[in-house]
């Protein structure tokens, strides 16, 4: 009988030491949110209920788009610091009134502009061999100061009815926002899993010497995922524009920096995407809903900043870890 039992036991101790590697393996974002929903469980019970969850998870969707563009350009040992100035440039362009324009033309020319930056990022970094990070921070710079420019003459108003509409609307009691996230997120998902894109995209990731050697077209890859990364930076500008209901000069700022914190709490770093598209995505709403937990706490604004700048500092360490 002794016998049976410690056969029977044997194999269960490897299992179990493989399902704890396998949890120790997962990205932070994970373990991190489960430690918040459990003190949420306990001291904020009403973030949990039906009624806030979905409210929370829209609040992330255009953090959860933008680490999405993010995740893509780090994939490939990129950046991309100009998601910021084109989501107040979008803001301007739909609130403002500036432009003779209808509602839908001007949708339009917010997806433009995004092609633009995308190409003029995309063609700096990979043809002249700019830094990435210089090169998109000055992008964001140069269309907030034009922003700030002609918002001095005409201030921004409000958001398009359309949008605003779009924003509060629920399929299935799920919010649109979320839903736009999931359209995005699940293509890109398998856009990186099942296309030669994806392939070459990793391979460029993990040496880019040997992947041009080997006749990837490395640079095509790094320009391309520029070029997605700003027109999703044009749907996080139209979910924000909707959802605040104004134009703002100071919309979606930290929304840079907070995408690359996302994205390195969710496993991806300079070159690897260890997290895929799914450790990201939990990472957004992990600080999404970090966030709205400790405003319950009576944290203020002074405090959220400081915390944020203390997750940016907490996923440059983990990365620096992870490289060693």
């Amino acid at each position: 009988m002794k016998a049976g039992l410690s056969s029977a036991a044997a194999p269960a101790a490897p299992r179990a030491r493989r399902w704890a590697a396998a949890l120790l393996a997962l990205p932070p974002a994970y373990a991190g949110l489960a430690v918040l929903l459990m003190l949420a469980a306990v001291m904020r019970p009403q973030l949990l209920s039906a009624m806030l969850l979905p409210l929370i998870a829209r609040q992330a969707a255009p953090l959860g788009l933008a680490v999405i563009g993010q995740s893509l350009v780090m994939r490939g040992r990129s950046i991309d610091l100009s998601s910021g100035g084109v989501i107040v440039a979008v803001s301007y362009l739909l609130t403002s009134g500036y432009f003779p324009i209808s509602d839908a033309v001007a949708m339009v020319a917010c997806v433009a502009l995004g092609l633009v930056v995308g190409v003029v990022n995309g063609a700096l970094i990979v043809k002249a061999r700019a830094s990435a990070m210089i090169v998109t921070l000055a992008t964001s710079m140069i269309l907030t100061g034009c922003v700030v420019a002609l918002s001095q003459q005409r201030a921004p108003g409000d958001a398009p009815e359309f949008l605003r509409e779009l924003a509060r609307l629920r399929l299935l009691g799920i919010p649109v926002p979320v839903l736009v996230w999931l359209a995005v997120l699940l293509p890109a998902a398998l856009l990186l899993r099942g296309t030669v894109f994806g392939r070459y995209l990793d391979a460029t990731g993990a040496n880019p010497q040997a992947a041009a050697l080997s006749g990837i077209p490395h640079l095509r890859v790094i320009f391309l995922g520029h070029v997605a990364s700003a027109l999703i930076s044009v749907l996080c500008g139209f979910i924000l524009v909707g959802f605040v209901g104004k134009g703002s000069i100071t919309l979606g700022q930290d929304l840079a920096l907070n995408s690359l914190a996302a994205a390195i709490l969710g496993g991806v770093n300079f070159g690897s995407g260890r997290g895929g598209m799914a450790g990201p995505a939990v990472a957004a709403f992990m600080l999404t809903f970090l966030f709205n937990f400790l405003t319950s706490l009576g944290l203020g604004e002074p405090g959220r900043l400081m915390l944020q700048g203390a997750i940016i500092a907490a996923a440059a360490l983990a990365y620096s870890l992870n490289r060693k």
